[in-house]
């Protein structure tokens, strides 16, 4: 009688296992970079058109949360909008696209460009109106990412701050708010996608991207390898992919997303399939 009871019960753990390898199979989650998240939000859109009966679930949060997800198994797939850093090696990540983060203006702003010392002065609280600039007398609202943001990381990184220097009236977290908070405030600067506000600018939103170093913050630019903070968009995993997994992150390196990219106001990988475990620096 045990043994039958054990037998059933081990039956009934091998049944409800091969189950829940069946749903995987039919489900991914992602999260993190709410950079990549629009991107992977239509790539998931056009791989579930074609392949019904598969849900790919997006979510935002950062790429510091799509790290720690898919570290401990919470998510499929992590977004990352940047290298993998040397502490993040037993990771593997695969390159869908390429993007540059910028300075943005309101667009009424008459500033049509800064130097990195006047960014570092602005972020720093050493330059706090934009009369100091030659522009009208109207205070600086400082803009700044939230931690766990890559974009944080590599705006840091580039100008050489630390976030306890930066002297912010505002701390914002996507992207797009970011935008809303400089399109709504003719004394705001922050520092987004590139691709993001490109995309925004389209649609008429009053911002304006600074150029950086003599190169204009524009996609064309990324493209070319001339703007000097430029990053990879990245898919993240902890684990050899396989089956769905597998499928999905060669079809959003493919040849079939690269309209979905230019879309994104994003730059396709020159190579597709490419690993791209470089560390960031």
């Amino acid at each position: 009688m045990i043994k039958t009871v054990i037998s059933t019960l081990l039956l009934l753990s091998v049944m409800l296992n091969l189950g829940v390898a069946l749903a995987d199979n039919k489900h991914l989650t992602l999260t993190g970079s709410s950079t990549v998240a629009p991107l992977a939000m239509e790539i998931a859109k056009r791989y579930e058109s074609q392949h019904p009966g598969v849900r790919i679930d997006v979510q935002m949060g950062g790429s510091s949360r799509g790290i720690n997800d898919t570290r401990m198994g919470l998510a499929s797939i992590g977004m990352v909008s940047r290298a993998l850093k040397p502490t993040e090696q037993d990771l593997t990540s695969f390159l869908i696209a390429m993007d540059g983060i910028g300075i943005i203006l309101h667009k009424s702003n008459v500033v049509s460009a800064l130097s990195d010392a006047q960014i570092i002065d602005i972020y720093t609280g050493k330059i706090n109106n934009w009369q100091q600039l030659g522009a009208a007398d109207l205070a600086i609202t400082v803009v700044n990412k939230a931690e766990g943001r890559s974009t944080l990381e590599l705006f840091l990184q580039h100008f050489t701050l630390k976030n306890s220097q930066i002297k912010a009236q505002v701390v914002i977290g996507e992207n797009q708010q970011g935008i809303k908070t400089v399109a709504g405030n003719p004394g705001a600067i922050g520092y987004v996608s590139i691709g993001t506000a490109e995309y925004e600018q389209t649609l008429g939103t009053p911002i304006k991207l600074l150029p950086m170093a003599g190169h204009a913050a524009t996609v064309e630019s990324v493209a070319k390898g001339d703007y000097p903070l430029s990053r990879q968009l990245n898919l993240v995993v902890n684990t050899e992919p396989v089956g769905l997994l597998k499928n999905f992150i060669t079809f959003a390196q493919s040849a079939a997303v690269k309209d979905l990219i230019a879309a994104q106001f994003f730059v396709a990988p020159v190579n597709d399939g490419i690993k791209s475990n470089a560390i960031g620096e």
